[in-house]
């Protein structure tokens, strides 16, 4: 739980200092922050999914992993959960977007190769160094996205030390089945680059209507269950 608590606290700092400059940055120079950001976050997208090979994956993933999320309403109760957190911790009206900054956060900062690969080797082989890199990238970006989308982007640790923290503890007791699966990792972060792409579509505002990329991220798991089935089918023809 090392490298995830500093990589929260990391976040939280750079939020903080986002909000001391967000008096400072003009409407318009906002937006242009925020288009610049939107920009970082798909090639970070790109870079995730696009060297990966088994485009059906990803294809099978996303769609069986959205009709779950839209079963289970995932954008809406993040939504919701965000709403609750403004409600709770600001004043009424002075953060407009408060949901969009904490949903945006929380789901680039924990959907991501070195989220997964950084939890595992913090709970496998007690190494901390990808996860503190990582928090090292999260608090410079949580600057930008604090200043130009508020509080909110504070209150992303909370999925941070549920996720990460959970990744670790599982990956704790589960030892080299994550370590001596490299492909499941690969198809994992792929699946999980597309989801990012989303949110920087989202960002851009590219689309009439928002993706609901929170209705996606079942997707990021489903490859646990694709690669034996594909493995054994692949086996039998």
């Amino acid at each position: 739980m090392i490298g995830t608590i500093i990589n929260a606290v990391l976040v939280l700092i750079g939020a903080m200092l986002g909000l001391l400059l967000k008096s400072r940055l003009s409407s318009r120079l906002s937006s242009v922050v925020i288009q610049g950001l939107a920009l970082c976050v798909t090639l970070i997208g790109l870079q995730s999914a696009i060297g990966y090979g088994d485009v059906l994956c990803i294809i099978i993933c996303l769609v069986l992993g959205t009709l779950l999320g839209e079963a289970l309403q995932i954008e809406r109760r993040l939504d919701s959960l965000g709403e609750i957190l403004r409600k709770r911790f600001v004043k009424q009206g002075s953060e407009s977007r408060f949901t969009e900054g904490f949903v945006t956060a929380s789901i680039l900062y924990c959907v991501g190769a070195m989220a997964i690969m950084g939890s595992i080797e913090a709970g496998v082989n007690q190494n901390y160094s990808i996860l503190i890199a990582k928090g090292v990238i999260d608090g410079i970006t949580s600057i930008t996205f604090a200043a130009a989308m508020g509080i909110g982007v504070a209150f992303s640790v909370l999925p941070i030390l549920i996720y990460q923290g959970g990744l670790t503890l599982l990956a704790a007791q589960l030892g080299g089945f994550f370590a001596g699966n490299p492909a499941l990792i690969e198809s994992i972060s792929a699946v999980g680059g597309v989801i990012i792409i989303g949110i920087g579509v989202n960002m851009l505002g590219a689309t009439k209507e928002r993706i609901p990329v929170g209705n996606m991220l079942p997707a990021v798991f489903l490859p646990l269950l694709y690669l034996p089935v594909s493995s054994a089918l692949t086996g039998l023809f």
